[in-house]
């Protein structure tokens, strides 16, 4: 039975018997149940190591479509639950933690982005998947870090192009496709926080050591970079590099995943520029835990739903970005 205060706190947090083995229980309750545990890069390292696939937004999309489960466990943002339950309308979808939610997508409310978009008709609206259901249902085509490029330089030079939330990506597709969409005025609240400043200090202690840096970072410091990309592309491009050395400017979670594929190399975490800590963490992502993944397979909550008339509209956007993706071999 589902608690009073579970539901007032959106996770499970009843403590789990000392002599259960966690993962254990977890990879029997996902048999049992013919649940799936998909997790973004961005989770805990416990949370990617047990998990049935990991990927950045682009691929648990394309997984969350492609999946035969009946549940789908989301261990990442509330948006993502949203989309696999968009895309996996008669499956049910679990988040552990229904507070984690994103300062990306809360940047971005759907009435006041609609009234943006009627405010400039004519235009194609163009929306990252860090966005909720409902900001979604007012767009043309999601994209992703790993295919927002491409997907941009699909529509003619000429076309008139909305871009939301995030203003640093949206930025940076403009300055490498000779674009001039229009902006919402949205960030992510990891990535605004690297400076051009703490990397250089890291630079100058690591001097071989390569920028990674994602496109959700302000324009100054992806001009540092050596790479620019998602975290699927910035993981890429560390296994295949001959450089020991990588100053990451992304959430920090994505080091586990590069140091598990490259054991030989070294990996540092730019920091936050508000902050003596040596890493940058998304507070929301670090809400998926052990115990909570274990108590919401127990009790198949919190659910993820989304209101038909919203999901049938939200769904256009995301299946048009999983068509041009596939047509483009992303």
């Amino acid at each position: 039975m589902i608690k009073k205060e579970w539901l007032e706190k959106g996770f499970i947090d009843e403590p789990i018997p000392e002599n259960i083995d966690v993962r254990a229980e977890i990879k029997r309750l996902c048999k049992e149940k013919n649940a799936v545990i998909m997790a973004h890069y961005y989770t805990e390292g416990d949370i990617q190591d047990i998990a049935d696939f990991v990927g950045d937004s682009l691929a648990l999309a394309q997984k969350a479509a492609q999946t035969t489960a009946d549940i789908i466990v989301m261990c990442g943002v509330h948006f993502m639950g949203e989309t696999n339950k968009i895309l996996c309308p008669d499956k049910k979808v679990l988040v552990p933690d229904l507070n984690a939610t994103c300062s990306l997508a809360e940047s971005c409310p759907a009435d006041a982005f609609g009234k943006f978009v009627k405010d400039h008709p004519g235009h194609t609206v163009i929306s990252y998947v860090n966005t909720t259901a409902a900001t979604k249902a007012v767009t043309d085509v999601v994209v992703t870090s790993g295919n927002a490029r491409q997907i941009v330089e699909s529509f003619p030079k000429d076309a008139k192009l909305i871009f939301g939330p995030d203003k640093n990506l949206g930025g940076y597709i403009n300055s490498i496709t000779g674009r001039n969409m229009l902006l919402w005025d949205g960030v992510c609240h990891v990535h605004e926080k690297f400076s051009v400043e703490k990397i250089l200090e890291l630079k100058r202690t690591y001097p071989h050591a390569l920028i990674l840096v994602h496109p959700e970072c302000k324009g100054p410091v992806v001009k540092l970079a050596d790479k620019v990309g998602s975290t699927a592309a910035l993981l890429k491009f560390a296994r295949e590099s001959t450089a020991k050395e990588f100053i990451v400017a992304t959430e920090s979670g994505i080091l586990h995943e590069m140091q598990k594929s490259c054991p030989e190399k070294t990996f540092i975490p730019a920091p936050p520029n508000d902050s003596t800590c040596a890493c940058n963490e998304c507070n929301y992502m670090k809400l998926i835990t052990l115990t909570k993944l274990y108590n919401c397979l127990k009790y198949e909550w919190p659910v993820v739903e989304v209101d038909p008339e919203i999901a049938a509209q939200a769904v256009k956007p995301i299946q048009k970005m999983l068509e041009i993706s596939a047509k483009l071999g992303l």
